[in-house]
């Protein structure tokens, strides 16, 4: 089987962390029904990932195991694009930590834990892998957030390190813009409301979401592919319900 990173067909290559479950791994699976897009899947978990991509033949699918929280770690997704000689056009920074605990009672480790996910991994994985994204077509960064990270939408108990740091990475989104425009870049955040996954049951048990996964990735794979052509940075309120 020739994989599609080593033929000459112009593809678009779509890197997508947090790709082995939930939101991500529905995405990973519209990305790759396309095969002229190269999907690079980074996840901490691949097992299941690996065991997907071979048993449907997905040729233009490239998982990568790796913890973007570990700086030794966001090394190997740079090596791998390098060895290969790809540029990147997309960048969907979509893991996720959630800790659903009273304020007092979140610890310094749990604390940091979700801005190191939500936010420190983000802000650095963008900053590696700008040097990739130097092609003729406009490049996009898509930050999956969430409603709660938007000012004014209604909060919730247990939520402060979660929606805190998702407030965070809206603010980088709107900042990056600013910053990439001269080099054709176009960043926006998606702040998702209530979608059927097992963050949310974390968050919410028992609620059911008027969005599932795979719905939510249907739109989300549209905006990936196209958003840079009409928004950049921009924080998009995508909701049904808050939950």
């Amino acid at each position: 089987m020739r994989y599609l990173w080593e033929t000459k067909i112009r593809i678009m290559v779509i890197t997508i962390t947090g790709a082995s479950g939930g939101i991500g791994f529905e995405l990973l699976k519209k990305c790759s029904q396309n095969e002229n897009n190269l999907v690079i899947a980074v996840s901490r978990h691949t097992k299941s990932l690996e065991k997907w991509v071979q048993k449907e033949n997905r040729f233009n699918v490239l998982v990568i195991t790796a913890d973007i929280t570990k700086e030794l770690q966001l090394k190997k997704i740079v090596k791998t694009l390098e060895s290969l000689h790809l540029n990147l056009d997309v960048l969907v920074n979509n893991a996720g930590y959630l800790v659903n605990k009273n304020f007092e009672a979140i610890s310094p480790i749990e604390l940091e834990t979700v801005y190191k996910t939500n936010v420190f991994a983000p802000f650095r994985l963008i900053q590696v892998l700008l040097p990739f994204m130097k092609n003729k077509n406009r490049g996009h960064i898509v930050n999956i957030g969430s409603m709660g990270g938007v000012q004014g939408v209604e909060k919730f108990p247990g939520l402060s390190a979660y929606t805190s740091s998702k407030a965070a990475l809206a603010a980088l989104s709107e900042c990056l813009a600013l910053e990439l425009a001269p080099r054709n870049i176009a960043v926006n955040c998606l702040a998702l409301g209530a979608v059927q996954t097992e963050m949310l049951s974390k968050a919410f048990p028992g609620y059911k979401a008027p969005m599932t996964a795979e719905h939510m990735a249907e739109f989300v794979y549209d905006f990936v592919r196209n958003g840079q052509k009409y928004f950049n940075g921009k924080i998009l309120p995508v909701s049904l319900s808050t939950p």
